[in-house]
């Protein structure tokens, strides 16, 4: 088999959320960060033979972008990168040896607020919080409208930035994540979060989703 660029995209941005990944036969694929505070869901472009581990997903696509054009063999214990005269065995891991996502399903508690992200904010905050250091993003609402901050829950002194992403229903709310915690491919989100501590960012385009943990009030 041959990864498309769709699929690529998608392990670059898991390998951010888990160094090791559990691929399983077929087309859908799920990682889960080491402290199981963010759990990520796609259907991929390609459709994988058979079950195996990878212990260093940045290392298995940097083997893979050694061989121009690698088409992926499997037996046993390998995952072979082929590409003309050359070819690279790739050891599998043990389930064991790296951190697998629940075989149940997430599905939100509540759903207390529920909005669409767009590509474009979500790239604004994002880069102002990498400008500014921001620990902390969230997503609170005077009643009147709903907005994004980048700021430091624990420091009034730090830098705040704001931006309006949609109008209030009148709820008053202010829901925190960690800035580590959002790892989303570049798109544009319905967000539904609930105040029980759990929210999901679906990509309005593309078959990706993302259950991400909020921070409990302090």
């Amino acid at each position: 088999m041959k990864l498309s660029n769709e699929t690529l995209a998608v392990l670059k941005n898991f390998s951010t959320i888990n160094q090791g990944i559990q691929f399983k036969k077929g087309t859908k694929l799920t990682t889960v960060s080491a402290g199981k505070t963010v759990l990520a869901q796609a259907t991929l472009k390609d459709e994988f033979p058979q079950d195996f581990c990878v212990y260093d997903l940045n290392q298995f696509l940097s083997v893979h972008s050694l061989h121009k054009d690698s088409e992926l063999q499997f037996d046993d214990s390998n995952v072979i990168f082929k590409s003309g005269r050359s070819s690279t065995k790739y050891r599998k891991t043990a389930k064991e040896m790296i951190v697998v996502p629940p075989e149940k399903e997430l599905t939100l508690p509540s759903k207390d607020v529920a909005f669409t992200l767009t590509e474009e904010d979500y790239a604004n905050i994002m880069k102002t919080a990498s400008v500014l250091s921001s620990p902390h993003i969230a997503v609170e609402s005077d009643g009147e409208s709903v907005q994004l901050s980048a700021f430091d829950a624990f420091d009034d002194s730090a830098h705040t930035n704001y931006i309006q992403v949609a109008e209030g229903d009148g709820k008053k709310y202010k829901v925190v994540f960690k800035t580590e915690n959002i790892k989303l491919i570049p798109g544009s989100y319905a967000v539904e979060i609930s105040f029980k501590g759990i929210s999901h960012f679906k990509n309005t385009k593309d078959e990706i989703e993302y259950w991400i943990a909020i921070e409990p009030k302090e």
